[in-house]
């Protein structure tokens, strides 16, 4: 896996705890928006094809 992913997942389960565990402040919905900005960014650069050298 690529290490954006793995970043990106990381970040949907800090958000999931923090939200849903122990119901953080209102910031931290932001790693949820980031979280799957980032997942959705590297699945799809990851699909694209890369030029020939």
């Amino acid at each position: 896996m690529d290490l954006g992913i793995v970043g990106a997942i990381a970040l949907l389960v800090v958000w999931a705890i923090a939200a849903l565990v122990i119901e953080g402040p209102g910031w931290v919905h932001l790693l949820l928006t980031v979280g799957v900005s980032l997942l959705i960014y590297r699945i799809v650069a990851r699909g694209s094809s890369r030029p020939e050298r």
